[in-house]
């Protein structure tokens, strides 16, 4: 018998999710308004992008 694992694949809007929701539980600030600021452009560090 084998067995086949499926393979999901993550985009971007879900890191940012992802990274969003974690911050807020953290923070207290509501995920929208995280997720909004990461997707802004007007970044601290815009010239780091995320891994593919």
């Amino acid at each position: 018998m084998s067995t086949k694992e499926s393979v999901k694949t993550v985009s971007k809007a879900m890191i940012y999710r992802a990274v969003a929701s974690s911050t807020a539980i953290e923070t207290g600030v509501a995920t929208k308004e995280i997720e909004k600021k990461l997707k802004s452009s007007n970044r601290r560090f815009a010239h780091i992008s995320l891994a593919n």
